[in-house]
């Protein structure tokens, strides 16, 4: 059978009205800020006053296995599953992020799920949207633009020039500009310094506004930021600079979650889109919260597998917002497996390899593997777990069972099929009742890694072994430094954000499936006191991705009629 384009899927579908998608969840008309008809932000006053009228929803978290290029449809499972739950007569919303422009542009294409589990309108949601990733990037710059005036107008704040660690943001991927040197020195073009660039999504803002509680949070957590040091190695902040305000002036629409709708017409609120690889990877707390007041059954989604994303949300995400999660949904593709367990090559501009349509038990079992982890590494948590096969025409009754066999086995506590991609809600509907039936028993004894107390080396050890698998962790000396800088400037109780590769378990992109016998090389540990984390870079990750050697972007245009085609 032949499915249309997402994009056509998404155009044949009448959106509702979002101040009826609104109404529906208790949201008075003027606690929308409508942007045209489908779209919509949802004001703080509006999360405070449901949140006191009524009770919490239940809280699932949606992760994956460790993922491929051949994509798991993660969002796409958060998007069905979240449909299935109201065809099975539960109050559901999805909450999602808003993807980067680097990766639409780029390798990946969309991210508002696929098929017939959407969320609508898919062209807004993959480009601008309300605007939010702009006023990130224009807040972080201003921070920038602020630190090199400083420096011009004699640096009163005795900033050590070499001691900058705030780089400057683009929503592009664009490997050019990783490294750069700015200013071309005289009385008029400023002082000449080597300078870094990340992509927006990566910026320490973006993951401020993910986890802030409110505005006056937001303005406390921006001025905390550290931007440089003194010669005698003291922080200078955001608000050191006098720019932390300003900063917050031009996030006062951004911090307002967004409203959307699926294709079926349930709510949808996208808002904020950290990568999980150098970030979090998590939706912002404040969509989570005003879901949780509207809905019985809330699915969020977390950034890559359960290793990556997952683990942050539980020991960052919930750790600052108070929230505890009910359970958890680990998704898998019988050929992602099959790549894991060693068959099959993914080649750029090539068709699918045939050795991914061929059954192949064996090649799932040992790819199973690294599902195995990633229950486990969710069961860590004492989070119930339940997988979700997302299944395709090729896949065979036999190697589905081994996927049932391997997640059991595990500890999962139920594995379900799921067509979603082809039957939206429909095809999801048993894992909703699986979901719900976990939800409902709850994760009463839920419990972080490790103690806020413990120190921060211990912290990266940890989540090094227990998440990764890992023997155990080498430390360069920048890293050491910076970790007894860190401890000695009192931020020793900080949780731990780790950046690392997300093709592996480990820090290798090259070892897939459940790598044993590897140690993690820690090269350089990062801070971000506004977002309120440390970040150890692992390996060779980088924070500005660069365009594959044929950009997404060459896909998209326009047709005579003037609508937007080619995005997937």
């Amino acid at each position: 059978m032949s499915i249309p384009s997402d994009l056509e899927i998404a155009r044949s579908v009448a959106p509702r009205p979002i101040a009826d998608v609104a109404r529906d969840l208790g949201l008075r008309d003027d606690e929308i800020e409508p942007y045209g008809r489908t779209k919509a932000k949802v004001t703080l006053e509006a999360i405070r006053r449901l949140e006191s009228e009524n009770p919490r929803g239940k809280y699932v978290v949606v992760t994956a296995i460790t993922p491929t290029p051949l994509g798991e449809g993660k969002s796409t499972t958060t998007v069905g599953l979240a449909q299935g739950l109201n065809r099975i007569g539960r109050k559901a919303a999805v909450c999602i992020r808003q993807p980067s422009l680097g990766p639409v542009f780029g390798i990946k294409g969309g991210a508002a799920g696929g098929g017939y589990s959407q969320v609508i309108p898919m062209q807004d949601f993959n480009l601008h949207l309300t605007g939010d990733v702009h006023a990130i990037g224009a807040a972080h710059n201003l921070a920038a633009a602020f630190i090199d005036n400083s420096l011009h107008h004699g640096n009163p704040f005795g900033i050590d020039p070499h001691s900058i660690i705030w780089p400057r943001v683009l929503d592009i991927s664009d490997r050019s500009i990783r490294r750069t040197i700015i200013g071309l020195g005289g009385r008029e073009n400023g002082v000449p310094r080597e300078t870094d660039w990340q992509i927006t999504v990566a910026s320490e803002v973006m993951a401020v506004l993910a986890l802030t509680s409110d505005i006056h949070d937001l303005r406390a957590r921006l001025g905390r930021i550290v931007l440089a040091a003194r010669a005698d190695g003291t922080p200078v902040t955001a608000d050191d600079l006098k720019v932390a305000g300003a900063m917050t002036a031009l996030l006062t629409d951004a911090i307002k979650p967004n409203l959307l709708q699926t294709l079926e017409g349930g709510p949808a609120f996208v808002h904020c889109g950290p990568f999980g690889n150098i970030a979090h990877g998590n939706n912002s707390v404040l969509a989570d919260r005003i879901a949780l007041a509207t809905n019985e059954i809330v699915c969020t989604e977390a950034g890559f597998g359960a290793d990556m994303g997952a683990e942050k949300f539980f020991d960052i995400k919930c750790r600052i917002s108070g929230l505890r999660p009910d359970a958890a949904v680990v998704v898998a593709t019988i050929r992602a497996l099959k790549m894991h367990g060693g068959v099959g090559r993914i080649v750029a501009g090539k068709g699918l390899d045939p050795a991914f349509a061929v059954e192949n038990v064996e090649a799932v079992r040992a790819g199973g593997e690294n599902l195995a982890k990633q229950i486990e590494n969710v069961l860590a948590f004492n989070v119930p777990a339940v997988v979700a096969i997302n299944v395709f025409a090729t896949d065979t009754p036999a190697e589905i069972e081994v996927v049932r066999e391997v997640a059991l086995a595990a500890g999962a506590r139920d594995a379900v099929i799921a067509t979603h991609f082809t039957d939206g809600g429909a095809g999801a509907a048993a894992l909703a009742e699986a979901v719900w039936e976990a939800a409902q028993a709850g994760a009463p004894d839920f419990h972080f890694l490790y103690p806020d107390e413990a120190p921060l080396l211990a912290k990266i050890e940890t989540i090094a072994t227990r998440m990764y698998g890992a023997d155990g962790v080498d430390v360069a000396p920048a890293a050491a430094r910076a970790l007894r800088r860190y401890e000695d400037l009192g931020f020793g109780n900080l949780p731990v954000c780790m950046a690392k590769t997300q093709a592996s378990l480990s820090h290798d992109p090259a070892l897939r499936g459940r790598p044993r016998g590897f140690r993690v090389p820690v090269r350089d540990v990062a801070l971000s006191v506004g977002a309120g984390f440390i970040t150890p870079l692992l390996g060779d990750i980088r924070t500005m991705p660069g365009l594959p050697s044929r950009p997404g972007g060459e896909n998209i245009d326009i047709d005579t009629e003037g609508n937007i085609v080619g995005l997937f």
